[in-house]
């Protein structure tokens, strides 16, 4: 006797579903702004700590340098960030953010939070989501 998967129960539906909308969500809030996902996470990772090696961006966004190069250097085309190579070493390559890109963080954020209000999450429930969706990455990655 066959046993049919409903598709709607597949955790891994689900999660590529909310991967989905997420891409959305983050596409219609970055709009205004002319940036990507990707770009606002990298964005986010300097804002968070600003002057990093390109290798150091890629480890913590977990992006491979053939991902990661093209972005940066769409977003020092588009005035976001810029990239020297340090005199001392110029196989290493830092990547800062510009004057723009920081007088921009506040709207940015502020643009995210007024998207995220249109959907009703509390706080708690934005908690919940993150913590479980945490325990899967450790879980799945070990």
């Amino acid at each position: 006797m066959t046993t049919h998967v409903n598709l709607a129960n597949q955790l891994c539906f689900n999660v590529y579903n909310v991967n989905r909308l997420f891409n959305k969500f983050y596409q219609d809030a970055l709009a205004d702004f002319g940036l990507t996902y990707p770009q606002y996470l990298l964005l986010t990772v300097l804002w968070n700590h600003d002057h990093q090696e390109l290798r150091a961006l890629g480890q913590e966004l977990q992006l491979n340098s053939n991902t990661l190069t093209p972005l940066v250097k769409r977003l020092e085309e588009r005035g976001w960030v810029k990239r020297v190579h340090p005199k001392t070493d110029k196989r290493r390559l830092i990547v800062s953010l510009t004057e723009h890109a920081k007088a921009s963080e506040a709207p940015i954020q502020q643009a995210l939070a007024d998207c995220l209000g249109r959907y009703h999450l509390t706080e708690a429930d934005y908690q919940q989501a993150l913590t479980l969706n945490q325990k899967l990455i450790t879980a799945l990655d070990a």
